[in-house]
C-alpha cells in the first residue's frame, strides 16, 4: 500500500511590520506543535525590508531568549511567488536559474499588523490562487483599520466606546479641529496607531484637554502609522474572547471568555505588559454568567458583522456601567500557547496543537481565489 502523501503547509512569518518579532515567536511555537505525520512544512520568513527566504523550521531559534526577540535574518535560499497562478513558491539562487520549490496545499500566514494581517498579503495568495487560512480581504483590511472597524459595528448596532479618527491629511490640515473633538471625549483617552496591533505605539493620556500630551500622543502613534485613532477610556474590566469558524458551515463557535489582569508597575495592557512581564489571565473571567453568555454572544456577532474566516479574538470592555463594548476585533491574534486566544480555547476544550491542525483543515476547505 502507497504511503499518504502529506499535505505541504507553508507556515509564513517576519513581515514588515512593527509586530515582526511576535509573528516569529508566533511561528515558533506553531512549528513546535503542527503534526509532522499528517503535514510537510515549508518555513518561508520574511524579513523586515520584505524579503522572502526559505528559513529554518527549528522552534528554538524562533523563541524569545534572556528577553531577546527572535527576526528573519535573510539568511536562506530566497524565494519568489509565481504570478502566473499557482501556489508552487520558486527558490532563487545568483547561481542558477530559478527552481521550483513545489506546490503547497495551504498557507498559515503567521503574520500581525501591516502588510500580514491588512488584507495585503491575502490578496497576493488570491492573486496566485493559494488556499490560506484565516480572514479574506475585505475582513482583514477592514478589522486591522480600528477606524473603519468601529464604523461597521456601529453599523451592525454593535455598542463600542467613543472615539475620534485623526487622518493624516487631517492632522494636517485640521490640527485645531481635531483636537477640539478629542477634547469633546472626556477624561482619560488612549491615543493609539489605527493600523498596528500588539499594543505598539499605544499612549494613554490623562486628560483629553490636555492638548500638548495629546498631540505628543497622536506624533508617537504616527511613527508607526500616518492614521491614528484616539479612543475614549472606558472605566471596567478588559474581557477577550475567542472565535472559530465553524467546521459545518453554520454559526463560529466561540471560547470562553478570559479576563485581562495588567501586572503591577503598568498603567495598561501595553507591549511589555503584555509580552514581558507576568499580566496574567482568569479563564473563565470571573462574571455573572448573564454577562459571559452575552459576551459569547457578541463574540459571534462581530466576527459574522466584520465577515471573517479561519479565527479572531474580540475584545472587550465590561464597563462599570454594567455595559458590554466591543473594543476591537483581532483577525490573527497572539498565537504562542501562553497567549490569551490559545489558552481561551485550551480551557474550552480544544489544545493547542488541535488548534493549530483545525486551522489548516478549515483552511483546506476552502477554495483558492475570491471568497
Amino acid at each position: 500500500m502507497a504511503e499518504q502523501q502529506k499535505i505541504r503547509v507553508a507556515v509564513v512569518f517576519g513581515g514588515r511590520s512593527s509586530e515582526h518579532e511576535i509573528s516569529c515567536v508566533t511561528a515558533g511555537s506553531v512549528l513546535s506543535v503542527i503534526d509532522t505525520d499528517r503535514y510537510e512544512v515549508v518555513p518561508v520568513g520574511i524579513t523586515r525590508s520584505g524579503n522572502w527566504v526559505l528559513t529554518s523550521g527549528d522552534p528554538e531559534q524562533l523563541a524569545i531568549t534572556d528577553g531577546a526577540l527572535p527576526s528573519v535574518t535573510g539568511s536562506g535560499a530566497e524565494l519568489a511567488l509565481p504570478f502566473s497562478g499557482g501556489s508552487d513558491f520558486l527558490v532563487v539562487r545568483p547561481e542558477t536559474a530559478p527552481q521550483a520549490l513545489g506546490g503547497v496545499d495551504v498557507v498559515l500566514p503567521l503574520l500581525h499588523g501591516p502588510f500580514g494581517e491588512d488584507g495585503t498579503i491575502q490578496g497576493l495568495f488570491e492573486m496566485i490562487e493559494a488556499r490560506y487560512a484565516g480572514a479574506g480581504v475585505f475582513a482583514s483590511a477592514a478589522s486591522m483599520d480600528k477606524v473603519f472597524m468601529k464604523a461597521l459595528l456601529a453599523g451592525h448596532g454593535i455598542r463600542i466606546g467613543g472615539y475620534v479618527a485623526v487622518p493624516d491629511r487631517a492632522w494636517q490640515r485640521e490640527r485645531k479641529r481635531v483636537l477640539d473633538d478629542i477634547a469633546d471625549l472626556g477624561g482619560a483617552v488612549f491615543v493609539k496607531p489605527a493600523r498596528a496591533g500588539s499594543s505598539v505605539g499605544i499612549t494613554k493620556v490623562a486628560d483629553c484637554t490636555d492638548t500638548d500630551a495629546v498631540t505628543a500622543a497622536v506624533e508617537s502613534a504616527r511613527d508607526h502609522d500616518p492614521k491614528v485613532i484616539v479612543e475614549a477610556a472606558i472605566e471596567g474590566r478588559e474581557v477577550e474572547c475567542g472565535v472559530l469558524e465553524s467546521e459545518d458551515g453554520g454559526a463560529p463557535d466561540v471560547s470562553l471568555p478570559a479576563e485581562v489582569h495588567v501586572a503591577a508597575g503598568f498603567d495598561f495592557y501595553d507591549f511589555e505588559a503584555k509580552y514581558l512581564s507576568t499580566s496574567g489571565l482568569t479563564i473563565p473571567a470571573d462574571l455573572p454568567a448573564e454577562v459571559i453568555e452575552r459576551i459569547r454572544a457578541l463574540a459571534g456577532q462581530t466576527f459574522e458583522a466584520m465577515g471573517c474566516e479561519g479565527l479572531a479574538r474580540v475584545d472587550f470592555f465590561y464597563g462599570d456601567d454594567g455595559e458590554v463594548y466591543v473594543n476591537e476585533i483581532n483577525t490573527m491574534p497572539g498565537f504562542t500557547p501562553t497567549s490569551a486566544f490559545p489558552q481561551m480555547w485550551a480551557a474550552t476544550g480544544l489544545d493547542y496543537a488541535a488548534l493549530v491542525d483545525r486551522l489548516i483543515r478549515t483552511a483546506l476547505h476552502r477554495g483558492p481565489g475570491l471568497r
